[in-house]
């Protein structure tokens, strides 16, 4: 079994997870490319000590950066859409942006 740590990588703060955190009570991270839902609950609820109801993930692809005559791609990634049960407090590191 992985280290929670190694699978979720950081949190996705925008203005759009922002507003889905306050409305919908959904937390976003970007995760590890081989981490699968499951995983990915059991990560969140032992790092942020919350119930998770449901786990979302989409892929995304990298983009093509040009630099004058080089081309070169960014890495692709993995994004979590973690749905908190209703009445479930959140994390410190959500409350307040």
């Amino acid at each position: 079994m992985k280290a929670p740590q190694s699978i979720i990588l950081r949190p996705l703060v925008t203005e759009k997870t922002t507003a889905l955190t306050q409305d919908a009570n959904v937390l976003t991270f970007e995760v590890a490319r081989d981490a699968n839902k499951i995983e990915i609950r059991r990560a969140v609820e032992v790092l942020f000590s919350v119930k998770v109801t449901g786990v979302r993930v989409a892929k995304t692809l990298g983009k093509i950066k040009k630099v004058g005559r080089s081309i070169g791609k960014t890495s692709d990634g993995k994004k979590a859409y973690v749905k908190l049960k209703a009445g479930e407090k959140l994390p410190p590191i959500f409350e307040g942006v």
